[in-house]
């Protein structure tokens, strides 16, 4: 069969009658087909999307210019590490990401606060699987809490910079520097869809041992999907409910559909 005979024997791609709904998501819905087979745009646009989303994992975390950043709004920052040595550690031992290495938990004594009563509330800026997402997404976030917060009266620690850290590497921190609760801003671990979205977890009471069902979780921040503003409401609005309520988790319900608290 002649070359030409064999290119007329192709199968058509042949269109999703969904295709509209891709307006509406960045979901990989209604790709269409060729035969029983994707057809070849989807296709490599599926093989850039998990490129990215490896880069993203592998990303270097650029801790200095966070906190640079971070101290450009006048917030005492410190920068701490888990016990987890390199990115290849890391990946390989998730366990080691939930704990300080002991210069850094030699080096938090000092931010504890002298007079025993703790802190209200303490931040910490992780880089956790998407190093990406801190550096594109998480000054901003913190900037519209931080004043919300501290006009209302909140005693806040300095902010730690946290390198090679797993979301439960909060509850150290925070129950180190006697903080009533901790909400730590993540990398969360890269989708199809995404590479750069930022997760926080917030914790009442943290302290080694907690689990997850103990924290609430607002994901997937980022412009193409919740934005700065609505994040950062929706934080404040949980912490206020936490420190009314004290406790957070299954039992704590996002009540941010209100205002601000003053």
């Amino acid at each position: 069969m002649s070359d030409k005979k064999a290119l007329t024997k192709q199968s058509p791609v042949v269109a999703d009658p969904w295709a509209k709904l891709r307006q509406l998501s960045a979901a990989r819905i209604a790709l269409g087909r060729t035969g029983g087979s994707l057809p070849t745009a989807p296709q490599l646009e599926f093989q850039l999307a998990h490129a990215r989303a490896r880069d993203a994992v592998q990303l270097a975390f650029d801790a200095a210019e966070v906190q640079r950043r971070l101290q450009g709004s006048g917030r005492s920052v410190q920068r701490v590490h888990s016990e987890a040595e390199s990115r290849g550690v890391y990946l390989r031992r998730p366990d080691l990401g939930r704990r300080l290495d002991a210069p850094s938990r030699s080096a938090l004594a000092k931010f504890a606060a002298g007079d025993g009563s703790g802190y209200d509330a303490a931040f910490v800026v992780a880089d956790g699987l998407s190093p990406l997402a801190i550096h594109r997404h998480a000054v901003a976030v913190l900037d519209l809490v931080w004043p919300a917060l501290t006009q209302a009266g909140w005693r806040l620690a300095p902010v730690l910079v946290a390198e090679q850290a797993r979301v439960a590497l909060g509850d150290e921190i925070g129950a180190l520097l006697g903080a009533e609760q901790l909400a730590i801003l993540i990398g969360e671990r890269p989708g199809l869809s995404a590479a750069d979205s930022l997760g926080i977890y917030l914790t009442y009471a943290p302290r080694p041992g907690r689990s997850d069902a103990e924290r609430n979780c607002i994901s997937n921040i980022r412009p193409e999907g919740l934005g700065y503003q609505e994040a950062a409401h929706a934080l404040v609005q949980l912490m206020a409910r936490a420190r009314r309520l004290r406790l957070t988790g299954v039992g704590l319900k996002d009540g941010s559909d209100g205002l601000l608290p003053e």
